[in-house]
Parts: C-alpha cells; sequence; structure tokens
C-alpha cells in the first residue's frame, strides 16, 4: 500500500490498483520528487497526468499545493483517484479529468487553465516525446513539468518549448525535469 509522505495528510494510506497495467510511484521515488519541487509547492497549481492512483497529486494536495487537476483515460484510475482522496479526507481543491492525456491537455487548453507544476507518470513503454507533446500550452511562465520514465530510456533534451535541465535517476525509474522557456 502507498502513503502519503508528507504535509498535512502525512500518513494516510492510499490504496493502490487490482488490475494490471497500472505502476503506481514508489514512495522513495516520489519522495525524491517533491524533494526537489518543494519549493514550488505551496499555492502551485498543479496537474497529475496519468494519474493512476492519484498519488502524486495528493502528496502535492497535502504538501500545500492550491488545487490538482488529475487525468486519466481509465474509468477504474478515475474512480482509484476518487477512492483515495476520499480516504484522504480531501473535499475541495481537485478536478478529475476522464479524458486521454492529450485530450486532457486541450480541454484544459481551451478553458484557458495553466499551471505552476506538471507531473506527468505515463506508461514506461510510452515515448517520452509523446507523453510531453502539446504540455507547455497550459504551463504558466517558471512553471516546471516533471517526467517519470523507465531509467534505460532517452527522454529527449527538447520536446517543443520545453527543455531538459534534469535527468534524475532512482533504482529502475527516472525523473526527467523540463522547464519552458518564454
Amino acid at each position: 500500500m502507498l502513503r502519503v509522505i508528507a504535509g498535512a495528510h502525512k500518513g494516510r494510506r492510499l490504496k493502490t490498483p487490482t488490475w494490471d497495467g497500472l505502476r503506481p510511484t514508489s514512495d522513495r521515488l516520489r519522495e525524491t520528487l517533491f524533494n526537489v519541487v518543494s519549493p514550488r509547492i505551496k499555492g502551485a497549481r498543479v496537474l497529475d497526468g496519468y494519474a493512476g492512483t492519484g498519488a502524486l497529486g495528493i502528496e502535492a494536495i497535502s504538501r500545500g499545493a492550491t488545487s490538482v487537476t488529475f487525468i486519466d483515460e481509465d474509468r477504474r484510475a478515475q474512480a482509484l483517484v476518487d477512492e483515495n482522496l476520499a480516504r484522504c479526507g480531501i473535499e475541495n481543491g481537485y478536478a478529475i479529468i476522464r479524458a486521454s492525456v492529450a485530450r486532457g491537455i486541450e480541454t484544459l487548453q481551451a478553458a484557458g487553465q495553466v499551471f505552476d507544476l506538471v507531473l506527468l507518470d505515463p506508461p514506461y513503454d510510452l515515448d517520452p516525446a509523446r507523453a510531453l507533446s502539446g504540455v507547455e500550452a497550459i504551463m504558466a511562465p517558471d512553471a516546471l513539468l516533471v517526467l517519470e520514465h523507465g531509467r534505460r530510456q532517452p527522454v529527449p533534451a527538447e520536446a517543443g518549448r520545453l527543455r531538459l535541465g534534469r535527468d534524475l535517476k532512482s533504482g529502475d525509474s527516472a525523473l526527467a525535469f523540463y522547464t519552458c522557456p518564454p
């Protein structure tokens, strides 16, 4: 079982999937991610793409994010995110979009929404360049995007206006940190 690592909901247990094909971000990797992005969390508008369990977005809420939008196209994942939010007693400050991340981004862009922090955890077999496609359209100035990927899977140095700043490896996974210069 996953748990919330820090903040207002620290220690709350999150339910994991009962089906194959969903790989939740481990507590250790989430801790590494949030140690790096911690100065950006308080008051941030966060997007949790490929939400799965919702653990990344819930961790952001727990640490002081103003709002989190979860995107996942699987109905089971959407229900799991809902259940995990309820387990933590989180009732406000979030939205769940059931769509592919690409379609969700289009919807958010059409609504004029922008995010300070974008967290993407796509399936490791998805091409990272495809996962990054179009995301800069919903990033606020000075926003940060973090892409979780397989350690052995190379990530592009550039994707549209996104620029890779750091690729941090941890076990079989890695976190690629992108910025979007104006």
